[in-house]
């Protein structure tokens, strides 16, 4: 009776370890992180010129119930290993956010939904990212001296998962790792992950966004350019 219950919580196990959530990329900060925030926050944005839109930003999941979050800065499961956000939010500007939701109900008929990693992001955080980053991978941070199309509310990270399953698809390559396998043509992985990149490209472009080369995942809102970079905290957003 103890080795088939033995065997049981083994199996057990064993599921369960399949659909945790996958570990994220790691880097070595080049200092603390907690010493990068207090840095960021006392530090500003650059200062822009232009007619830019008023900020309109939106809480995607009151817009669509089925988008999934899985905020992974607001966790230590991130490449620096530490949150850097104090809320699982994720917002968008208006019409960015719109067209979030119509590449989610595109997806839908095909068996998936839409899960994200991040939105907007206020500045100080593009700074402590790149501020942590080693040079030599620095080609996949943004530099907080032009800011990030996240700073501006019309850039999104984000995935699959299946409607059946409720689990996150498998992609060439995880979120956020700083290797090639992350370009948006890498020719590795698998003919299954391949497509399912494609797929996700092909529902968000439809809809107005372009893919970062380097990420999969990041895709940027065609009119970006008419909303200025922003610094507000999740907290003061209404």
């Amino acid at each position: 009776m103890k080795r088939v219950l033995h065997f049981f919580c083994s199996v057990v196990l064993a599921c369960a370890t399949l659909h945790a959530q996958a570990p994220s990329f790691r880097i070595t900060p080049l200092r603390p992180v907690e010493q990068l925030r207090a840095e960021a926050l006392q530090a500003q944005p650059p200062k822009e010129t232009g007619n830019f839109r008023a900020a309109d930003l939106v809480e995607l999941i009151t817009l669509d119930p089925t988008i999934k979050l899985d905020i992974r800065y607001a966790t230590s499961n991130n490449f620096l290993g530490t949150p850097v956000y104090t809320q699982a939010r994720a917002f968008l500007q208006r019409p960015a956010a719109e067209a979030v939701v119509r590449a989610s109900n595109a997806l839908r008929p095909l068996g998936y939904g839409l899960i994200i990693h991040d939105a907007y992001r206020p500045w100080y955080v593009t700074k402590i990212f790149w501020d942590a980053t080693p040079n030599h991978q620095k080609i996949f941070v943004a530099d907080p001296k032009a800011g990030s199309k996240h700073n501006r509310g019309c850039a999104v990270d984000l995935s699959l998962y299946d409607l059946k399953t409720g689990e996150e698809v498998t992609m060439p390559s995880g979120y956020d790792e700083m290797t090639e396998r992350a370009y948006a043509d890498y020719s590795g992985g698998t003919a299954e992950e391949r497509q399912l990149r494609s797929v996700l490209r092909h529902a968000m472009t439809k809809e107005g966004f372009e893919v970062n080369p380097t990420e999969w995942w990041h895709f940027d809102y065609r009119d970006w350019r008419q909303y200025p970079i922003m610094n507000i905290p999740f907290e003061s957003i209404r």
